[in-house]
């Protein structure tokens, strides 16, 4: 069937991983359409996630004065008012926008504005959630975090730990962890992607996120899939992008069919719309393919996206009800 016409919930979405072609061109008109798929999208396969991690730098080397952070904010938003998303939650790193002198402040206040902007120009609902990475110092954990207070009441709503997560151990971010919760901060973590199920238990016993980062191999501890269960965890899946990190050899081996029928919480998300150049639109359609999934399916992703968001109390009723009146019979 024919997903676009379908009101979509993205949770896990990266700025500086979604530039198009257009955006590109607008900020450095040097690039050549070759050299952008070259660069800027990974292959179909990369050897790891590291491999595919060094396409970001593309990225956020075209991310570093307000009017570039503000053209890819409104660029993105666009895009996925093309995939009739309703609601995202788009992450992203402030420290990786400070090359040119920006100030941390300057890229949240920067991208929070063009988020209301873009919002307005859409009708497509944003909000924002502000990563630390795994290689970061725990200061620099802590200022990331203290930026997601400094920003309450507007558009930002969250914390994250992204980054290379098999190569990094989790101490260095503990205490900005212990400050969110302190603070009643939402948390969100990445997690089971380049490592296994321990990760998973590392970080929940660590950090006490709400929803996890792909978590897709959470599925190989049925006893973790269980306590995700029992504790009403979210899993942010994204499977095209698992299967370029090569967390599985092939889609058909992906978890995510595995994860919904243990009855985990979860929604379908793209990880990023150029290094994986896909949409939710065509996510839905690849798990119709390989898992027979059903419109129902993807209902109940969406509601418990909803259910997940970060987003207020008010805007969740909202959105729960274009969710059920679009995917009623």
């Amino acid at each position: 069937m024919n997903y676009n016409q379908l009101p979509k919930l993205e949770l896990h979405l990266h700025l500086d991983c979604s530039l198009s072609y257009k955006v590109v061109q607008q900020i450095d008109p040097t690039i050549t359409f070759e050299e952008y798929q070259h660069s800027f999208i990974a292959p179909p396969k990369c050897t790891d996630l590291v491999d595919y991690l060094s396409r970001a730098v593309k990225g956020f080397q075209l991310m570093q004065t307000k009017e570039q952070l503000r053209l890819v904010t409104l660029d993105l938003l666009e895009q996925l008012k093309a995939d009739n998303v309703i609601y995202a939650e788009i992450r992203f790193a402030p420290l990786l926008h400070i090359a040119k002198g920006l100030t941390p402040v300057e890229v949240v206040k920067t991208i929070n504005d063009a988020v209301t902007e873009g919002m307005q120009q859409t009708g497509v609902e944003a909000r924002l959630l502000l990563c630390t990475l795994r290689h970061y110092s725990e200061e620099e954990s802590m200022e990331t975090v203290q930026l997601v207070e400094q920003f309450k009441g507007t558009n930002v709503v969250g914390f994250d730990i992204a980054g290379d997560e098999a190569g990094f151990p989790v101490k260095n971010h503990v205490k900005a962890f212990a400050y969110a919760k302190e603070k009643n901060i939402h948390c969100t973590a990445h997690a089971g992607e380049a490592k296994g199920a321990d990760s998973v238990k590392e970080v929940l016993q660590h950090f006490h996120p709400s929803r996890i980062g792909h978590g897709t191999r959470s599925a190989e501890d049925d006893d973790l899939l269980d306590f995700l269960k029992k504790e009403n965890i979210h899993l942010e899946v994204c499977p095209t992008s698992n299967i370029q990190t090569n967390v599985f050899d092939t889609i058909e081996n992906h978890s995510a069919n595995k994860i919904y029928n243990a009855g985990v919480s979860m929604s379908i998300n793209t990880d990023s719309r150029t290094i994986t150049p896909v949409t939710l639109n065509s996510e839905y359609t690849l798990l119709e393919k390989v898992f027979q999934w059903t419109k129902e399916h993807f209902k109940k992703c969406n509601l418990e996206a909803v259910e997940h968001s970060f987003c207020s109390a008010e805007l969740k009723k909202t959105l729960k009800q274009k969710i059920n009146n679009a995917y009623a019979d």
